[in-house]
């Protein structure tokens, strides 16, 4: 038994005896942490590593929580308190309004862990057939939830293949339908994106978004910074263990001092009256330049348009106006 486990259970005696009330799930709070520390410790029950210290949060119905933070920081020990498989040194964890070590509450999780260890023999209809069987579901309600799921992922045409013969965004999809099988109000999404290129990357965020417009509750737990900007209506930062920022993504990101306007078709005179007009006024003008795309969304045009024109080449505006220079460079030294 863990030895902070039983720490937990002498400093609160009659935690578990504590009636279940629903008043945080009606509030809209479905996982709330209350002073939560984790100590992980050697064999002599010595302090080995402090993974989390004092952690609250709460994850309201309907939302993309994201966990943030380096390698280390504590977003899996966090995860795996959540779910039960962890037990706290210090502190709380309430699931729909159920302390953690509830099993039953683990009938409303769908989980995604960093790593899918599916069997590689099976395919995609297999894997999921085996996973409904756990959760006790009858033979029609898994056919019939297995198609749904193929579908929702985009592995229809490939649901009889082996698993072994599937490309790793491929296997992601399945590990993401094997959490979605029983239909969960809250998934947790361990580095969903981990290892996957920038299409395969673009498609798990596209599902993740289709899901929260189900209705689903997501946490989701990532290092990649771009995936939480794109998908997380709040995220908390963590650092060792620390909860060092939390809040809305649109608000944290946004930066009070800088004023952003755009504008379309603008002659270069337009453009000397607002840098007067922001000097008038006793502003500073920075720049006024294009706006740049994503790599990411540069990316997945490229591959777009390839797929729509096979053996054509992209060519960009700026390659079109290095032509347009040298060639009157070249008219010029005539």
């Amino acid at each position: 038994m863990d030895t902070d486990s039983t720490a937990l259970a002498e400093n609160e005696p009659n935690a578990a005896a504590q009636p279940v009330h629903n008043d945080d799930e009606k509030s809209g709070v479905i996982i709330e942490t209350r002073n939560l520390s984790k100590i992980y410790r050697d064999f002599w029950g010595r302090k080995k590593v402090n993974a989390l210290k004092s952690l609250d949060i709460e994850v309201r119905q309907g939302e993309i929580f994201g966990l943030l933070g380096p390698n280390g920081s504590g977003k899996s020990t966090t995860i795996k308190l959540i779910l039960g498989l962890l037990f706290p040194s210090s502190g709380r964890v309430l699931v729909f309004d159920k302390d953690a070590s509830e099993t039953s509450k683990n009938e409303r999780i769908g989980y995604l862990p960093e790593e899918s260890y599916l069997y590689k023999f099976l395919t995609a209809e297999e894997t999921l057939d085996f996973y409904g069987r756990l959760f006790d579901m009858s033979g029609a309600d898994r056919k019939k939830r297995v198609a749904e799921l193929i579908q929702l992922v985009g592995l229809a045409g490939a649901k009889h293949r082996q698993l072994k013969e599937y490309s790793k965004g491929m296997t992601r999809r399945v590990g993401l339908a094997q959490a979605l099988i029983n239909d969960p109000d809250l998934i947790l999404l361990d580095e969903p994106t981990t290892g996957l290129d920038p299409i395969g990357t673009r498609e798990m965020k596209d599902l993740i978004l289709a899901l929260k417009e189900r209705g689903k509750t997501i946490l989701l737990c990532s290092h990649q910074l771009a995936d939480v900007q794109d998908v997380c209506d709040r995220v908390a930062i963590l650092h060792q263990g620390e909860l060092k920022e939390l809040g809305r993504v649109s608000d944290l990101l946004k930066v009070q001092d800088v004023t952003e306007v755009h504008a379309e078709g603008l002659s270069e005179d337009a453009k000397s009256e607002i840098a007067e007009v922001i000097k008038r006024h006793g502003g500073t003008l920075k720049s006024i330049d294009n706006p740049t795309a994503t790599m990411e969304d540069l990316f997945l045009n490229i591959v777009r348009e390839s797929e729509a024109r096979p053996g054509a080449r992209r060519v960009s505006a700026a390659e079109t106006q290095d032509a347009s220079d040298s060639g009157q460079q070249e008219e010029a030294g005539q």
